[in-house]
């Protein structure tokens, strides 16, 4: 990992070094409560609008209604995160999520308002994990932060099966009561980050504000156009591609190929949480037993073993085997994306942060959604492990291409400088502009409305 100066042979960050740090403290607790609040309601909503219709279709429209605001206007929502205080964009959101949860919860709301209250519910997600996405970098400095996005990582994937098991046994007997429970949970989230968290200024002064498409059009140059940010940004959306496919079609494969050994609900869900699994052993491992400048070095292998361990899918393996080699997979995924996260903000300038967070987020979710659609299909009509198993071997080509376009290590490091000293110009602007100075920045000011910090 980059440090805050230059790739260094020194040992990781620690986690009490992490969480020494009290406004981390209070975002973590915070994002965890929401996180688990979240899969809660989602098992509850999903329960609760199949017993209203006895409709699948709509049971799951329900679930998939989360992923739409990322979808139809990630970007632009996580943009408006730069124009306010950080903790100011937090709070709101929790508390505008607590109102509409509690919404929900009135017994006997029909189906269609169920629905709409959700999507309104989830408009305020890309802005508050945006936000929180930028404030991070300003809490954790050097290596912590890295330390800081694996643990968030890893405590994220728990968050999701603890959620998912709760909300589906509270829900069975008291839907509204797991509804609740999420409305409580954004409620105490909104004061652990108002308590805990500095308020600081927004990352864009009004005075550099253009227009909300312009705003977010400059934040996807800033990472497709910056060449760091484009290959991080490449070797992301790469992971997503294969990692995701175990998780998504673990229904069908259990049932498929369960055989006499295992029940396959049994078999569905230890393929399911493998993933999880992996990705959170290799987060805590990872992070804090390899050296920063080590992690480097590692992100390259990884990146080629992440999809490699997917293609003996290709010999049919038992459920307990797919689960294994799911495990890997998802190992050696959270082995990299901390270090390329922890990467990623470093060369982002200050003004970018929120809005790079947007079309990363973004991408993520359209690419799992694509990747789990195109491998169902194809699993229609040809056998899920040869499906799996060859398009694990087209990740593996894929990955090997991406990583022999990474750039150097003075090509990082020069981005890294770059990014800081553009931050520290806005800052020093911003300064000047607060203590009186013309709201005018003149010719030379590389405001973050701007797309000029690229390094191209």
């Amino acid at each position: 990992m980059v440090s805050d100066e230059r790739p260094s042979p020194e040992g990781p960050a620690t986690f009490r070094e992490v969480f020494a740090q009290r406004e981390y403290r209070a975002v973590f607790a915070a994002n965890t409560l929401t996180w688990v609040g979240d899969y809660v309601a989602r098992a509850a909503v999903t329960l609760l609008v199949y017993r209203e219709t006895e409709s699948v279709a709509l049971s799951a429209a329900a679930f998939a209604v989360s992923y739409l605001p990322w979808l139809v206007g990630g970007p632009l929502l996580a943009t408006i995160a730069e124009r306010h205080r950080f903790r100011q964009v937090m709070v709101v959101c929790d508390l505008v999520r607590m109102a509409l949860m509690l919404l929900v919860a009135v017994p006997g709301m029909p189906v269609p308002v169920i629905l709409a209250l959700l999507f309104a519910t989830t408009l305020a997600n890309p802005p508050s994990q945006a936000a929180r996405s930028a404030l991070l970098p300003l809490i954790l400095p050097g290596d912590r932060l890295v330390v800081g996005l694996s643990v968030n990582a890893s405590v994220g994937q728990a968050a999701q099966v603890v959620g998912y098991l709760l909300g589906a046994a509270i829900a069975t007997v008291n839907p509204t009561a797991a509804l609740l429970m999420n409305a409580g949970a954004f409620a105490l989230s909104a004061v652990l980050v108002r308590l805990g968290v500095r308020d600081r200024p927004p990352a864009m002064t009004s005075a550099h504000r253009s227009h909300l498409i312009r705003e977010t059009a400059a934040g996807f140059q800033m990472v497709f156009k910056t060449p760091v940010l484009r290959a991080i940004a490449v070797l992301v959306f790469s992971a997503m591609l294969f990692s995701i496919v175990p998780e998504g079609l673990a229904a069908a494969w259990a049932n498929e190929h369960a055989g006499e050994s295992m029940d396959p609900g049994l078999a569905q869900a230890v393929i399911m949480a493998a993933t999880p699994t992996g990705f959170i052993l290799g987060g805590l491992i990872i992070g804090r037993t390899v050296a920063p400048a080590r992690r480097l070095l590692l992100l390259r292998p990884l990146a080629v073993i992440a999809p490699l361990a997917l293609v003996p899918a290709l010999l049919d393996p038992p459920p307990v085997v797919v689960a294994l080699l799911a495990a890997v997979c998802g190992f050696a995924v959270a082995g990299l994306l901390p270090t390329a996260n922890g990467l990623f903000v470093q060369a982002l300038p200050d003004g970018f942060r929120a809005r790079a967070f947007g079309v990363m987020a973004t991408g993520v979710q359209v690419i799992q959604g694509t990747a789990v659609l195109a491998t169902g299909l194809l699993a229609e009509r040809f056998p899920i492990p040869l499906v799996v198993g060859v398009w694990s071997v087209a990740g593996v080509m894929l990955m090997s291409l991406v990583v022999l376009r990474w750039p150097d290590q003075q090509t990082v490091a020069a981005s890294v400088e770059a990014a800081r000293a553009a931050s520290s110009a806005t800052d020093g602007t911003a300064r000047a502009s607060q203590e009186g100075s013309s709201d005018d920045p003149g010719p030379g000011h590389l405001g973050p409305g701007r797309p000029r910090h690229a390094v191209t």
